[in-house]
């Protein structure tokens, strides 16, 4: 699935990041790199709403996953588990949500995949603004065999 490819399946099945009008720099099954510009994500601080950061990272984080498993050929249902987010700076503008699978326990969840039809991993995205980290989020998936 290429950038445009990704888009289109995030406006169409995650309405949400339409409305707040992220794009996609890059999506292969190594790394995904999202930007949402501030406008339409704004808080009353004139800062970016912390819920659209921690939507951006769980995209991001989400989407790399499933790149992955579709480049596998592992037809599944992905769903979050659990999440949890570091606010380091608050955003004024334009944030890049960059996610990938270096640390992540490839073989494992492969393993306990194809064993029991079900595995959780944990993904990571880092948001940044103007070059610096403004958040971490670490996202827990569990994927489901579609049999």
């Amino acid at each position: 699935m290429n950038e445009a490819a990704l888009a289109a399946f995030l406006h169409d099945h995650i309405p949400l990041s339409r409305a707040m009008d992220v794009s996609v720099m890059r999506a292969s099954a190594e790394q995904v790199v999202l930007e949402a510009p501030l406008p339409p994500n704004i808080n009353v601080h004139g800062t970016m709403f912390g819920g659209s950061v921690s939507t951006l990272g769980l995209l991001a984080a989400w989407s790399v996953l499933h790149l992955r498993l579709e480049a596998e050929g592992i037809a599944n249902q992905l769903v979050i588990h659990k999440t949890e987010v570091d606010y380091l700076l608050p955003v004024k503008g334009r944030v890049r949500a960059v996610a990938g699978l270096d640390g992540a326990d490839w073989e494992s969840f492969r393993h306990m995949l194809e064993r029991r039809g079900k595995a959780r991993l944990s993904v990571m995205a880092e948001l940044l603004f103007e070059g610096a980290v403004a958040a971490r989020l670490k996202g827990e998936f569990v994927a489901l065999v579609e049999r």
